[in-house]
């Protein structure tokens, strides 16, 4: 499956998850390329949007590689370090919207290794959501195996045998900066009461 732009790919999303319109959902998107798609999945089924940064997921081979445990500590802090800094760059004004007991749709623009889905995943988890749903436009086999062991449910609209980059799915696949990302999530500062 081809998709011309980002946005496309999400009104697809949005027809497949449906069934969650009405159910206030929490839309969270992996910033920042899915950051618009997730703002569209929100609008689209009456959801509340939110970017998720704050967890970090080790590759299972990060230690065969030869990465020691005190370089795999000072990149984890590093990361860490980079989400906080980001989140107070996009949502300077409110505190995160609580996930708990509430059905919370994660969103990224496609999924090549899938660590970074799983990350989110992790991180939501922990917070004790009603159902935890993957949403993804493409992926590559590999990464949707492992992370659907992550997920309550996966909607993924394109898996093909001939994966390289998600970039490679799409007609259009500009970056998207942090302003935009600003711009958008500055749109949604009133979550719904759930």
């Amino acid at each position: 499956m081809f998709f011309e732009d980002r946005m496309a790919a999400a009104k697809q999303l949005a027809a497949a998850l449906s069934e969650y319109r009405g159910k206030q959902p929490l839309v969270l998107a992996i910033p920042r390329g899915a950051v618009p798609m997730a703002k569209v999945i929100a609008d689209e089924l009456d959801g509340d949007l939110e970017d998720e940064s704050g967890w970090i997921y080790l590759a299972d081979y990060a230690s065969s590689v030869g990465a020691t445990q005190q370089y795999i500590d000072a990149e984890v802090s590093a990361q860490l370090e980079v989400m906080r800094q980001r989140r107070a760059q996009y949502t300077p004004v409110r505190p995160p919207i609580d996930p708990a007991s509430r059905v919370a749709i994660v969103v990224d623009d496609g999924l090549a290794t899938g660590s970074t889905m799983i990350s989110a995943l992790h991180a939501i988890r922990a917070k004790n959501p009603r159902e935890l749903v993957c949403a993804v436009p493409v992926a590559s086999s590999d990464a949707l195996k492992k992370v659907e062991a992550n997920a309550d449910r996966v909607v993924c609209l394109s898996v093909p045998a001939h994966f390289q980059a998600v970039g490679q799915f799409y007609g259009e696949f500009p970056q998207v900066d942090d302003e935009e990302v600003i711009a958008i999530l500055a749109g949604s500062t009133h979550p719904q009461a759930g």
